[in-house]
C-alpha cells in the first residue's frame, strides 16, 4: 500500500510502507496513520459538496494529479499526489471517458488532516503543490474547527470563527456552515 512519509528535512515522500520506521533520517506514516475517518469523510463530502453548488467550479475527491513535472525538485513525491478535494472550473462530465490521472492542476486543493495524521505531513504537501502550480490550498483541522489557507507554502492565514476568506478563489464561506 502506498503511503506518504517525511524525511524530516525535505516534503512528503510516496513509498511502500506496512509499518512505522523511525530513526534519525526518516519518519514513515503507517496505513493506519493515513486512513480517513467518519469526521474526515463527513467533511471531505461537505466541502465538495459546497463547491458542487456553485455554479463556476467542479469538486473532486481522491483525484490522481500528476507529480511528474515536480520529480527534480521532489525526487521522491511519486508520480502522483492525490488532495481530499481538488476544485476545478466547471466542466462538462463525459462519463464514457475518463482519466486516471489529470495533468491539469486544480484551482484549488484540500487536504483535511485525519486523528492518527502528522500535520507537518499536510503542511509539506501543500508546498509540492504550489510546485505544481496549484494557487490556493487549504488545509482542515477538524478537531480545533479550523481552516488555513495558503497561497503560498508555509505561509498560512487560519480562521477558526467567522468566515474562511480565499482571496484567490473570491470565496467566503461560513466557519460554522462547515463544521455544522
Amino acid at each position: 500500500m502506498k503511503q506518504f512519509c517525511a524525511r524530516r528535512d525535505i516534503m512528503p515522500l510516496v513509498l511502500e510502507a506496512e509499518e512505522v520506521f523511525a530513526d534519525s533520517d526518516n519518519f514513515h506514516v503507517p496505513e493506519t496513520e493515513d486512513m480517513g475517518s467518519f469526521n474526515h469523510s463527513y467533511l471531505q463530502m461537505k466541502l465538495g459538496a459546497f463547491f458542487l453548488a456553485m455554479p463556476d467550479y467542479i469538486a473532486l475527491t481522491e483525484l490522481s494529479l500528476d507529480s511528474a513535472t515536480v520529480q527534480a525538485e521532489y525526487p521522491n513525491v511519486g508520480q502522483s499526489i492525490v488532495p481530499d478535494v481538488a476544485v476545478y472550473p466547471a466542466r462538462q462530465i463525459n462519463l464514457a471517458k475518463d482519466t486516471l490521472k489529470m495533468t491539469e492542476m486544480p484551482l484549488l486543493v484540500i487536504e483535511i488532516l485525519s486523528p492518527m495524521q502528522a500535520p507537518q505531513l499536510l503542511v509539506d504537501k501543500v508546498a509540492i503543490y504550489f510546485a505544481l502550480g496549484i494557487r490556493s490550498c487549504w488545509i482542515v483541522y477538524p478537531t480545533s474547527q479550523t481552516i488555513s489557507v495558503f497561497h503560498a507554502p508555509y505561509q498560512p492565514r487560519s480562521f477558526s470563527a467567522g468566515e474562511v476568506i480565499d482571496e484567490v478563489m473570491g470565496i467566503k464561506v461560513s466557519i460554522e456552515e462547515i463544521f455544522a
